[in-house]
Formats: C-alpha cells, sequence, structure tokens
C-alpha cells in the first residue's frame, strides 16, 4: 500500500525481521482474523517457562465489574516469604485477544531480580465485552490485589501497574479510575507501547498504513471492537481511550516507550507531554526505527535489547525504593 506521507525507517535488523515474519504476522489484523487470533496465541508465558525462572503461580476467581467472575493468576518466586513489590499486568492483544500470560517473558524478571509478586488479571475481551468492561475488569483485579495484598506477600507501599499495546492503555486507564475514584496508590506505571487513542488522527497512524505490525486498520478495528458507533465521537471516557483526558495531574511516575516507526507514537508521546504539563514525573523513549511489538518480535535485535535493558532499569529504579 502507497504511504500518504513519508513515515521513518524501520531498522534494518528490524526491518529484515518483518520480511521473514511477513506471512505469518501481516500488518493487517481485521475482525475475521480474531478468532484466529484467540486459537493460536503468541508470546503466551508457559508453566514450563515459570518453572524454569524458579517461579510458581496460583489462579485465584475474583470478582469482575458488576460482580462478575474473572481469573487471576498470582506468579512468584519460590522461595517468597514476608512482603516485597507489587506488580498488577494488563496483557495487550488489541482488546480483543491475548491472555493473561501474554508477553509476559520480559517481565519475569522482575519477579526473579526484585522478588516481586505479580498478579495478572483475564480481562474479558471486545467486542463480546465492549468498554466499559475491559478497563472495569482491570480496575477490579486491581482494587482486589490492593485489598489482599500481605496475604499476597505485596508490600503495599510498592506496588506498580505495567501493560503493553492495549493492556498499556487498559493501564493507563486503570490509574486514571484509582486515581478519580480514590483507589489503590501506585508506585508506577509502565506504558509500553500503549494504544490511548481512539480518534485515528495522528500523524503517525496516517504514515503507519499498511507497514509494519498493527498497522492503522488493525487499530481501527480494535478500537472499533471496543466502543463500536462510539469509536472517534465525544462518548468515549477517558478510562478507555486516555489520550482524551486533559488533566494527568495526580498520576504516579511513568515510564512510557514506543518504536518511531509505529502507530502509537504520537499519541505516546503527547501524553508524556501531559503528564509533565501537570507537573508529573515521566520518562519518555521513542526507539528508532521500532516497529509495534519490535521487541517481543524481534527480542535478537539490538534495538530490542537495548529497550528491554533500559525498561528493566527504570523498573528497578522504582520497585527497589
Amino acid at each position: 500500500m502507497s504511504q500518504a506521507i513519508p513515515r521513518p525507517p524501520f531498522d534494518p535488523e528490524l526491518d529484515a525481521t518483518l520480511a521473514l515474519i511477513a506471512d505469518q504476522l501481516p500488518p493487517v489484523v481485521t475482525a475475521e482474523m480474531i478468532p484466529l487470533l484467540r486459537r493460536h496465541p503468541s508470546n503466551d508465558v508457559t508453566d514450563e517457562d515459570l518453572s524454569a525462572a524458579g517461579l510458581t503461580r496460583r489462579d485465584v476467581a475474583i470478582p469482575g465489574y458488576e460482580g462478575a467472575e474473572i481469573t487471576v493468576s498470582v506468579i512468584a518466586r519460590d522461595d517468597h516469604t514476608g512482603l516485597g513489590p507489587g506488580i498488577y499486568y494488563t496483557h495487550g492483544g488489541g482488546m480483543v485477544a491475548g491472555s493473561r500470560f501474554s508477553g509476559l517473558h520480559d517481565t519475569l524478571r522482575w519477579i526473579v531480580d526484585h522478588d516481586a509478586v505479580m498478579v495478572t488479571v483475564e480481562y474479558r475481551l471486545a467486542p463480546e465485552h465492549p468498554d466499559p468492561y475491559p478497563v472495569e475488569d482491570c480496575y477490579a483485579g486491581l482494587v482486589w490485589t490492593a485489598e489482599h495484598a500481605a496475604e499476597l506477600g505485596i508490600d503495599a507501599g510498592r506496588l506498580i501497574i505495567a501493560g503493553a499495546s492495549a493492556g498499556g492503555g487498559l493501564a493507563a486507564g486503570t490509574a486514571l479510575l484509582a486515581r478519580d475514584r480514590g483507589g489503590p496508590a501506585l508506585a508506577g506505571q509502565v506504558l509500553i507501547y500503549p494504544m490511548l487513542d481512539d480518534r485515528d488522527q495522528t500523524v503517525s497512524t496516517l504514515q503507519m498504513d499498511g507497514v509494519g505490525l498493527w498497522d492503522r486498520a488493525s487499530n481501527v478495528m480494535g478500537w472499533t471492537a471496543l466502543l463500536g458507533e462510539r469509536r472517534g465521537t465525544e462518548n468515549v471516557s477517558i478510562y478507555a481511550a486516555p489520550a482524551r483526558a486533559t488533566d494527568l495531574g495526580g498520576l504516579p511516575p511513568t515510564y512510557i516507550e514506543c518504536g518511531s516507526a509505529e502507530v502509537f507514537r504520537d499519541e505516546n508521546v503527547e501524553y508524556a507531554m501531559g503528564l509533565w504539563k501537570a507537573g508529573g514525573q515521566a520518562e519518555l523513549h521513542v526507539w528508532p526505527g521500532g516497529f509495534h511489538g519490535y521487541d517481543l518480535a524481534a527480542p535478537h535485535s539490538a534495538l530490542a535489547q537495548a529497550t528491554v535493558s533500559t525498561r528493566n532499569a527504570w523498573v528497578a529504579k522504582i520497585l527497589g525504593k
């Protein structure tokens, strides 16, 4: 597909990766592909992965939005005792796919290195469960985590929220809900190329049309699944689309990362600017030549390794306090 406007080039290593995986991961994800995405998840952590890292998990049924039962998994080191940092994780998948085990590979090191306890939530997915189900499920899980912190082995004063892509958007929305409802205090939020804006109006969304991974059309599909006919209208809350928030005051220290060659670049930069405007603390990284999800698609690349190292250093700074 021809580009309406020029775009930043992909990092050479990442460009080569895209060529290799083009048949398996096309740039455009359509609504018709949702069942396939759910049947064949990628980047899910397995029990074998957890065991190899010296971690155990247990599943707990908790009340989600409107009291319906959802599941969270509690993951900790085999030798965990006492109270340690807490990580509340909201997975990615474009609001339509993924599970509480998606994309956890790099975050497992946070548990191991800091003797942290992770709670990862199985929120309900669109389009079967449109907004506000996903973000309200995530908020319910955060409240449960905070209320049970001591028995989970979590120091409630060192609880962070983290998520990638759609999960990054849900993490941001959950943090806004916690702020506005007087909910659990958060020590930080880690927003990994977060999905924040339903309006499809940024330069980066126009640039990434038919190229990379999770292009403009995919993004419109995901937001439409979540919001239906409300997408792009004024009838969308800041909790569903955090980029709509005009006041980002009162939020915890924030880490935001994205690639220079992805749909979410501009909304991620704008979100960091909104945090700074409100007097908040935010660390922003726009990695040159990165397409969406390059750290998962090309973990061998120098850019992915630098990205993960930088992210881990920020998390260590927050969890080590």
